[in-house]
Formats: C-alpha cells, structure tokens, sequence
C-alpha cells in the first residue's frame, strides 16, 4: 500500500492541476470501521498558475478587467491557495463584470462569486496576521450590502460584520465599522423589539472604535473616522432607540475626557440638543465646560438651560443674552427662541410683564409669525392691573378688566398668524372673556368707556375695542 501510495503522488505530480484535485476510490471494505475524516488535498500549484497570476494582475493594474477574466478564473478555479492576489483582484474583476452586465442571470453568478470569493479566501489566507478571518468576514458583508441591493434590511450581512469588527476592532476598516451601523439601524426601524438593544450596544462599540480611530494621530484613516463618527452620531440620534438617561450612560465618561477639547464638547451638545436631551446633567456639564474654554453661542446656551434648572433666572437672562451676541450673523437660527425664552423668564419666572413683552417683540421682529409670542403678550396683560385705587379710587377695579380686552386681541392675532396655536389661543379667549367690563360697569364709566374704542392704560398702552363680557 506504501507504494502504490507513492506512485499515486508521482503520478499527480506529472498530470495537471484539475486531475491532481480528483481523489482516487477507496473501496468501502478496506476502510476501518471508524474511519478518520478525510483531509480535503491542497490544490497543486503549477507553472501554469504562475503565470496566469501575472497576466491578470497585469490586465487588473492597467484596468483591463475584462481581459484579466479568463487568466482570472483559471487560477482561481484550478490553484486558488496560490496568492492573497486571486482574491483582491478577483474582487475588483467580479465588480467591473457586474456593472457591465444587463443579464440577470450573469448578476446572480457574480453576486454569489463575490461571497464565495471572501469564503475562499477565508479557507486559504484565514490566518493572515494583517487580514485575517475577522478582517475577510467585513469584506464579505459590504460585498453582500453592495450586490443584495434588493434585501432592503441585509440581516444577511449582520453577523459578518458583527464578527468583523468584534475580532478587529480599533483596527477595524472605517467603512465596515459605518455599515454595521447602518445594517444595525436598519434591523432596528424593522423591529424595535427585537434589535432594539443589540442597536443601543453596537452603536456604542461602533462610536467608541470610530472615536479611537480618530484620535489617533498615526492612523491614516483619522479625519474619515471623524467624520463618520458624526454620521453615526446622527444616525443614533434621530433612531429614538435610547432616551436621556441611556444617552448619559454612553456619554458622561466621554464628555468628561473631553473637557480639555471644544470641537468634541460641542458635538455631545449638539447631539443632546437633536435628541431633546438638555435637561441632562451631562449637557450641562459639556457645556460649562465648553463655556470656560472659549465662550460660544451653543456654550452660551447650554449654560443658560443649566440655570433655568437650577432656578437661577436671572443667570439664564445673562447666558441667553450671551448667546444672541455670539451668534453668526449666517446662522441665527436660535435667536427667536433665545428672545422668546428671556421673556418668558420674566414673564412666569420675575412677573416684570413690560419686560418680557419687550424680549417678545424682539423674538416677532426676528420671525414674525410666532404665535407663541403673542400668546405671551397676551398673559402679560392678563396679570397686569395698571390702574391703582391711590390713582383712580373706585374706578380702578373697573379700568383694570380694560386688560383683558387687550389681551385677548393678542389671543386673536397669534391664531390668525399661526393656526398652530389657535387651540390654545381659544382656551384662553374663552377663559378671559369673562372677565370683560360688564355693561352696567361700561355704562358707569361714560367717559372713559362710553365710546367704540379704548386705550388701555400704563405700560400696556394699547388701543382696543369696548365690548361688555357676555
């Protein structure tokens, strides 16, 4: 049996590659009866191989794709443990065929040649220090995201790239780190269910990595990790997967390895402002920190929030006011709402109601249909009482609903500039119309509230129009 094993080798040895590859019968009787696994034999690497790797690497160099096909296939087919090059070669061939084919038949065969590319490779170059097993498994779930286009989730690809960047991590491709994001995401909007914690967890490895990556000043691929860094930040934030505290459980170490760096403590500000989370103390802490270091809009702002909370109006006033002269003349998105929050400050908070109707008129003059400002207004007059018995003795108490005529002409203006908020304008016109001047009370006061109109008073100093309370 010895020699005829050994002719048998000779033999393989003298004959060509695909004949070498087919393994010789054993009859059934001459096996053990536990007979050992059979060892799949190693492709015979011949000269012919040799060169038809050079052909095609050569075709591939110059972009000749089509060319570098035929050369391609016989390598890969008859010696595919030869070289890493069948495989990084044979990818850029197999994508070059895709895009210059209409049929579909064609597509498929290339689209299943694309995994089977990365499966091979994995069987033969698996153990590649640089590119090993984890590193193939990312390449092989972008080419499934990249030919699959019409399996819209990809959950196909999930657990390669999931393998990928748990067995590569920081050294992860920047690309397959993105698209474990995105495929993660995707799972996620299909079934919140299900994959809502597996986005929360690969979000957070896939942002920490990223981060990684970017801080590290050898690493080529530094400002593209930054900048998806951002996207998936993004995409995070707009996916509703997590709610502030969750968010504070990612970000409060991050946010305090960061007091030292502007540019990263106002990205965490503006993701919390996406998201709706800043009433979080982590916000807070980014922002004051962020403040110290040179005094910005969004600093500014975020500082402001943190008084509002500590109830600290008077310092939110100076924060927001801060804020408004900070702002980039190209970018003074906020200024309304920097106004309209100082008069509500001092509307709710101080009770100075000529004010707060100031910072209103300020926020209408930077947008005009705010309803919300008029509304303001509106309450502002409501709770005042210009008129003081020292003053005006029993006419005062009369004089006084003067007031509600005016604000509920505010009332009517915010509905008719902003349907939004007619609702709430009719609860409070319905509210405060009861407290109008009687007509007994209008007939007392002849002089003053005889006529078709009216000027109110004080500070107010509006004119309205006389109606009685009904």
């Amino acid at each position: 049996m010895k020699f005829k094993s050994l002719v048998l080798i000779a033999l393989c040895a003298a004959i060509p590659a695909l004949a070498c590859a087919k393994k010789p019968k054993v009859e059934a009787e001459s096996q053990p009866a536990e007979a050992p696994a059979v060892q799949e034999e190693e492709p015979t690497i011949t000269e012919e191989c040799v060169t038809n790797t050079s052909l095609f690497n050569e075709s591939v160099k110059n972009k000749q794709f089509q060319e570098a096909y035929n050369p391609w296939w016989e390598v890969y087919s008859t010696c595919p443990n030869y070289n890493k090059a069948i495989y990084t070669a044979g990818s850029k061939i197999v994508e070059y065929l895709y895009e210059n084919t209409s049929d579909e038949a064609e597509k498929e065969r290339l689209r299943n040649l694309a995994l089977e590319l990365c499966d091979k490779r994995i069987k033969y170059f698996g153990d590649d220090p640089r590119y090993p097993k984890a590193y193939i498994l990312g390449q092989k779930g972008m080419e499934y995201c990249k030919y699959f286009e019409k399996d819209e989730l990809k959950e196909r690809a999930y657990p390669w790239l999931k393998e990928s960047v748990n067995g590569m991590g920081d050294k992860s491709q920047v690309s397959v780190l993105t698209k474990l994001a995105e495929v993660s995401y995707g799972l996620y909007k299909s079934n919140p269910d299900n994959y809502g914690e597996a986005f929360i967890a690969d979000y957070t490895q896939v942002s920490g990595l990223l981060q990684a990556i970017a801080d590290n000043p050898a690493n080529k691929n530094a400002a593209t990790a930054r900048q998806q860094k951002d996207y998936v930040d993004n995409l995070f934030a707009i996916s509703g997967a997590a709610d502030c505290s969750k968010l504070d459980e990612i970000y409060a170490a991050m946010v305090e390895q960061s007091k030292g760096n502007l540019e990263e403590l106002l990205k965490y500000m503006k993701l919390y402002k996406r998201v709706n989370c800043t009433e979080s103390d982590v916000y807070f802490a980014a922002a004051e920190a962020a403040h110290k270091l040179q005094p910005t809009e969004e600093s500014a702002a975020g500082c402001a929030k943190m008084c509002m909370k500590k109830e600290d109006w008077r310092g939110a006033i100076a924060y927001y006011n801060e804020a408004i002269s900070l702002i980039d003349e190209e970018d003074d998105d906020d200024q309304d709402d920097y106004l309209y929050n100082i008069a509500f400050i001092y509307m709710d908070k101080l009770k100075n109601y000529p004010e707060a109707r100031k910072y209103a008129r300020q926020s209408l003059e930077v947008v005009a249909n705010q309803g919300r400002c008029y509304i303001l207004i509106g309450c502002c007059y409501a709770a005042a009482k210009p008129y003081s018995e020292a003053d005006y003795a029993a006419k005062a108490a009369i004089l006084n609903k003067t007031v509600f005529w005016a604000a509920v002409d505010q009332f009517n203006k915010a509905k008719s500039v902003d349907p939004s908020c007619a609702a709430d304008a009719d609860k409070l016109i319905a509210a405060y119309s009861k407290y109008f001047p009687t007509k007994e009370e209008m007939f007392d006061l002849p002089n003053e509230l005889g006529g078709p109109t009216y000027i109110v008073g004080g500070w107010i100093n509006e004119k309205t129009t006389c109606r009685p309370a009904r």
